[in-house]
């Protein structure tokens, strides 16, 4: 997965289409870090997104990309998942 780093903030995009592509994405620890869904398809449970921790559910339109602010002040995997928890992703952070 690319990682784009501009001005002191990582981005990086998931494509939502029967699944997450990419379905792991790196980022470095302690700098700002933002992950952009864009659902393309109308397939089941994927109209929702479960950030790493965090026990929030939020909508992902269809062909809205849809941006959140990812925590990168400790290290480590981190699964965001569907509403479902169907289908899953990871997030490393990297020291």
């Amino acid at each position: 997965m690319e990682v784009f780093i501009m001005t002191n903030k990582q981005t990086a995009q998931v494509t939502v289409d029967g699944g997450y592509q990419p379905n792991t994405i790196t980022f470095k620890q302690g700098t700002p870090a933002e992950l952009t869904f864009n659902r393309v398809s109308n397939a089941g449970c994927l109209d929702q997104v479960i950030l790493p921790n965090s026990s929030d559910t939020h909508d992902l339109p269809l062909n809205d990309p849809q941006t959140f602010a990812i925590d990168t002040s400790s290290a480590g995997d981190f699964t965001f998942s569907c509403g479902m928890d169907m289908f899953r992703g990871t997030v490393v952070i990297e020291p």
